[in-house]
């Protein structure tokens, strides 16, 4: 049979040849490995490998298996052991086990493959992107639909190809009212407002719609709208999760985001500083404050938890959220055994882990290392002491000090008290002091120490600490009574007695209560060389008043100094409790090489993410903001662009978009955006016929243009707009719009909802506080995250708790009454103003249909509110009937399909 089989296909070779074609060999990555993916891969892949035999690489699937066989055999498919086994009759034999056998089809494609050398092959995205030819459309095209070439730029040639391919036809060109609110919507999360839009609809300049694009492009309102999007990765929240979930300050980042995006901060630059800034030299506060990308992460400081526990659960977190945010992967899964589907091995996870595994940070309550931010006078006392350290000791010491002064984290960390540099900070951190205890500093030089300066926490319990010299009973230099009055950080300088050489300090706590409600946590010391202050008491005095200033602290990122380097191992099982060998910082050895001479650190880390070799980065980024356009990216799944995730509708038109990005725009996302809105396939109309629908239901092809159920933000932002309610005020701490009582129950915690005022009720979604346990049930309701982990891609649902929402929460209410008093004064009479109120809402003339269906809600309502005035008090204490009634319209406006969607 064997034999027969293969004198077919010597026949079928020379019947191609005749045909002047030779046949094409297997593909391994859209041929076979959506078999093995399918049919394999449960029980022969990273989690299973069951007989000793794995088909997630092919060193592996080439090994003995456990029988003692070659389960595939190069070349010759007869006496590989896996085409044996797919092919017996015996269902207790056969592969897959007690499943239904594979099809003839599949099979005799397994077998040319093996036949032709059992090549592998690379998914294609883990294939970096290469130049591509911008296809021309042929002749053919436009000869079968007898209509003008409509491509506006490059895009538009790839698109074109494929629905020639698909026998498609592009739609025409959305009207220009219709265009101008999608394209407002999409770049700047909000309508025109009336005047801009009538503008523009007047324009007749061929570059109208162009202008239009750049102002987008350049309007404040551009920040806000895609700090939405990029906050959902963040996993931004105002709150550290868990169970207490209480407040963390960290909206400054969320501040860096919006300008980062109005500014047009390239992505390779924006990445670095969120992953890295802190390791940039000389690095500014903007770019510490862009670190707290990933001191996002939840903390968990209840009361007998173990910190090391929730440290390594934050890097995970971090580990997880980086591959999923830059690189479409999901990587977590591999904290535990190698990738079922995709090409990484479960010890290259904490490789890569190590990257992140040196951070200053804990689980504790204080959430250090923090940028501290100064008022404008403190920050100038900064700058005197920065300028005096400066002049006495060099730019390098004064550079020390400031970085102390704003982040409280001196140069040295050392675990080990052998490795303190005299004249340098210190830090010292002395845990779980109970009844007593100590610590030793080794062979400090006291020849020109005249004080140490003591940075501690204190908890509720009494005490005081003695410094001795070279052992616990030694002579004593130095005795301070603690002041734990107060719960807090305090720093206090200590005299020391006038002590020649060198010596060992010893500190001693003494606990003067018996049974302490809670240990003395933190205690950090940092010593200084007399010189710093001397001759200038008023900057000593200031220093240690910067120090205690309660100040606002923003969580950053700090890299721990060689004495405190922590060591990352294999976690068995992916238990943090169970250790395996010690691993260096890499990156997947299926992805692109690290680059060389770069830093084993974060730095280094996300050069390597975003250089041009790397295959996922840019792909990822176009893919995400095309999604944010079209409703569904050129790759559906967002989230994981492995082998089992969506392949990509246009592959050519993302790497070209891909390689774009990243060399003519030196990788500037407005430029990308304004590629994308620019197309006629953006610029189509959404409309569709019944037939079009049949033969592309989710528009893959792009033959009409996007139609989307506006984003949370978006809908709540909009009737603000409509409403003529929005605050323009940007930046600074969250907002609490109305919120009804009780929704906030926060355990261990007297935190509670306080609704903002003025204007602030009425900014924009972005600002609203995110409360990871109890998130603005609005927002919720409209798919919003909770910001928990990381989300990449929003599923949109349709539920009746939207339009409640929309229809009875105050804000909409709030939008509907100034709505309505709009309408009433820009018409006279009730037709007119419904008019005016939807060409407002839509930029359109309204329907004959739908005006009689609101003018009938109108009369009916106004009828009902002469004869009852206490149905009507119900709705608004001020106000006429006339208002009232409108009131209804108005809402009902803000709930039209049309209105809640971009078409």
């Amino acid at each position: 049979m064997g034999q027969f089989r293969s004198y077919l296909g010597f026949l079928l070779i020379l019947m191609l040849a005749a045909c002047g074609k030779a046949p094409q060999k297997v593909d391994f990555s859209s041929q076979i490995k959506p078999i093995i993916n399918k049919q394999c891969i449960v029980c022969h892949g990273g989690v299973k490998r069951n007989s000793n035999f794995s088909l997630l690489f092919r060193q592996d699937a080439l090994d003995t298996a456990e029988s003692g066989k070659l389960a595939i055999m190069p070349g010759d498919p007869d006496h590989s052991e896996m085409i044996r086994r797919l092919t017996l009759q015996d269902p207790e034999e056969r592969m897959p086990f007690k499943e239904e056998p594979l099809k003839r089809q599949e099979i005799d494609l397994l077998r040319k493959w093996i036949s032709e050398g059992a090549n592998w092959g690379d998914h294609w995205a883990y294939v970096a992107p290469k130049q591509i030819v911008v296809p021309k459309s042929s002749q053919l095209f436009s000869g079968i639909f007898s209509r003008p070439r409509w491509e506006k730029n490059e895009i538009d040639h790839f698109i074109s190809q494929k629905l020639e391919q698909q026998k498609l036809e592009p739609s025409d060109e959305a009207d220009k009212s219709t265009l101008l609110r999608r394209v407002c919507l999409d770049l700047t999360g909000i309508p025109p407002g009336l005047e801009r839009a009538e503008a523009f609809l007047k324009d007749e300049r061929t570059d109208a719609y162009e202008r239009l694009v750049e102002e987008l492009l350049t309007s404040p309102r551009f920040g806000e709208k895609w700090a939405s999007w990029w906050l959902d990765m963040a996993r931004y929240s105002d709150t550290k999760g868990y169970e207490r979930d209480v407040y963390r300050n960290i909206w400054r980042y969320r501040d860096w985001v919006i300008q980062s995006f109005n500014h047009d901060k390239p992505f390779d630059q924006f990445t670095i500083e969120q992953l890295a800034g802190d390791l940039l030299p000389n690095p500014t506060d903007e770019q510490l404050i862009a670190t707290a990308f990933h001191r996002n992460t939840m903390n968990n400081d209840e009361g007998g938890t173990e910190d090391e526990e929730f440290r390594v659960a934050a890097v995970i977190d971090r580990v997880n959220t980086t591959m999923e945010v830059w690189q479409s992967t999901t990587f977590g899964c591999v904290q535990c055994h190698s990738h079922p589907y995709d090409p990484f091995r479960h010890e290259e996870y904490y490789k890569f882990m190590a990257f992140f595994n040196n951070t200053r940070d804990e689980d504790t309550h204080g959430e250090h290392p923090n940028l501290r931010t100064y008022k404008e006078e403190d920050q100038q006392k900064v700058e005197s002491i920065r300028a005096w350290v400066r002049n006495l000791s060099g730019e390098e010491k004064a550079k020390e000090v400031q970085k102390f002064l704003t982040t409280m984290e001196p140069k040295y960390h050392p675990h080990d008290f052998d490795n303190f540099v005299n004249g340098e900070l210190i830090d010292v951190k002395w845990l779980g002091i109970r009844n007593g205890g100590s610590a030793r500093l080794k062979n400090i030089d006291l020849s020109n120490k005249k004080y140490l300066i003591i940075n501690h926490l204190t908890r509720d319990t009494g005490g005081s600490f003695e410094i001795r010299v070279d052992q616990l009973n030694g002579e004593k230099v130095a005795n301070v009574k603690l002041d734990t009055t107060k719960k807090g950080r305090k720093a206090i300088s200590i005299a020391l007695k006038p002590t020649a050489g060198k010596h060992d300090l010893y500190f001693i706590f003494h606990n003067t209560k018996s049974k302490p409600s809670s240990p003395v946590s933190d205690i950090e010391w940092f010593a200084f060389r007399e010189d710093f202050f001397a001759g200038n008491a008023n900057l000593d005095k200031e220093f240690l008043e910067l120090i205690n200033q309660k100040v606002e602290n923003t969580p950053i990122a700090v890299e721990n100094g060689p004495a405190q380097h922590r060591q990352t191992n294999v976690f068995e099982r992916g238990n943090w409790l169970v250790k395996g060998q010690e691993v260096s910082p890499e990156v997947p050895q299926s992805l692109n090489p690290f680059p060389k001479n770069a830093p084993a650190d974060r730095l280094g880390l996300a050069q390597w993410l975003v250089a041009p070799e790397n295959p996922l980065t840019s792909r990822t980024v176009v893919n995400r903001i095309w999604e944010q356009f079209f409703g569904n990216g050129l790759v559906e799944t967002l989230e994981d662009f492995g082998t089992q995730g969506a392949s990509p509708s246009h592959p050519e038109l993302l790497d070209w978009l891909s390689i774009r990005l990243m060399s003519q725009h030196q990788w500037s996302l407005k430029k990308l955006m304004k590629d994308i809105v620019m197309s006629a396939t953006y610029r189509q109309a959404s409309k569709v016929s019944e037939k079009e629908f049949y033969k592309d239901p989710t528009n893959r092809w792009l033959a009409r243009g996007p139609r989307v159920r506006l984003s949370a933000e978006q809908v709540r932002d909009q009737a603000l707009v409509i409403g003529g309610l929005l605050s323009e005020k940007m930046y600074g701490h969250s907002i609490m719009p109305y919120q009804p009582e009780g929704v906030w129950q926060s355990v261990y915690s007297n935190a509670r909802w306080e609704s903002s005022k003025g204007e602030d009720q009425y900014r924009r979604a972005v600002y609203i506080f995110q409360k990871r346990t109890s998130p603005y049930p609005s927002m919720l309701t409209f798919d919003g995250s909770s910001r928990e982990v990381c989300q990449v891609r929003r599923i949109k649902t349709n539920t009746p708790l939207q339009s409640l929402v929309t229809m009875n929460d105050p804000v909409y209410f709030d939008a509907a009454k100034s709505f309505s008093a709009w309408m009433v004064a820009n018409g006279n009479s009730p037709d007119e103003q419904i008019r005016a109120g939807y060409r407002k809402a839509v930029f359109k003339e309204i329907s004959p249909k739908k005006l009689e269906a609101l003018k009938n809600l109108y009369d009916e309502a106004l009828s009902s509110y002469h004869s009852n005035a206490t149905l009507k008090s119900s709705l608004m204490k001020e106000g006429s009937d006339e208002v009232a009634a409108m009131t209804l319209v108005a809402s009902a406006i803000l709930n039209l399909d049309e209105t809640l969607n971009i078409e």
